[in-house]
């Protein structure tokens, strides 16, 4: 595969995806780990920075070991007890540290963590859009009410092919082979 520089000052953020929260889904969380798995394979072959938040993992467990198998090996998995990644002081600076400006938000659970750290991001002055194919929610009506407020806050909702064609820009990509191999695994 062909050598791919990564769009610059994007960071894939992947809010709390531990397996006590995918089993709360009414799926047991399959669907959602499996777009994810997807949405984190496409990170890794465009080389975006991804980063991993994980909820006391002290108490709750790590990350999905079926995301970190296909994570870019520098991808970072960081602890919070807040529910916005951007009120942890570490992920925060970390970010900041990368020098990102625009974010790409998969994970759960978008009434709490998911709506909190998109309003947080925004104010700190970054661009952020949600996957909308891969985020989760115990309460599927929740979600849509807390998705529509966060469209009238500015932030962008789209899926995650929308997305990654995007960066793609058009078939003489050096991704774009492998990126079609992964949209048809991930059907």
């Amino acid at each position: 595969m062909a050598t791919v520089s990564p769009p610059p000052h994007l960071l894939l953020l992947c809010v709390d995806l531990q397996p006590v929260f995918l089993k709360a889904l009414p799926d047991g969380g399959a669907s959602l780990l499996r777009r994810t798995q997807f949405v984190v394979a496409c990170a890794a072959g465009l080389g975006l920075p991804v980063i991993f938040s994980e909820q006391m993992p002290q108490k709750l467990g790590p990350t999905a070991p079926e995301l970190l198998e296909i994570a870019p090996k520098s991808a970072r998995q960081l602890g919070k007890n807040s529910f916005s990644v951007f009120a942890d002081d570490g992920i925060r600076e970390t970010i900041k540290d990368l020098e990102i400006e625009h974010v790409l938000i998969c994970g759960l659970e978008t009434p709490i963590c998911i709506y909190q750290s998109a309003l947080e991001a925004l104010d700190s002055q970054l661009q952020v859009t949600l996957l909308s194919d891969a985020i989760g929610a115990r309460r599927p009506d929740d979600a849509t009410t807390c998705l529509n407020a966060l469209v009238r806050a500015g932030v962008h909702v789209l899926p995650s092919e929308t997305i990654f064609y995007a960066l793609l820009h058009d078939t003489r990509h050096p991704f774009f082979k492998s990126y079609t191999k992964l949209v048809k695994a991930h059907a």
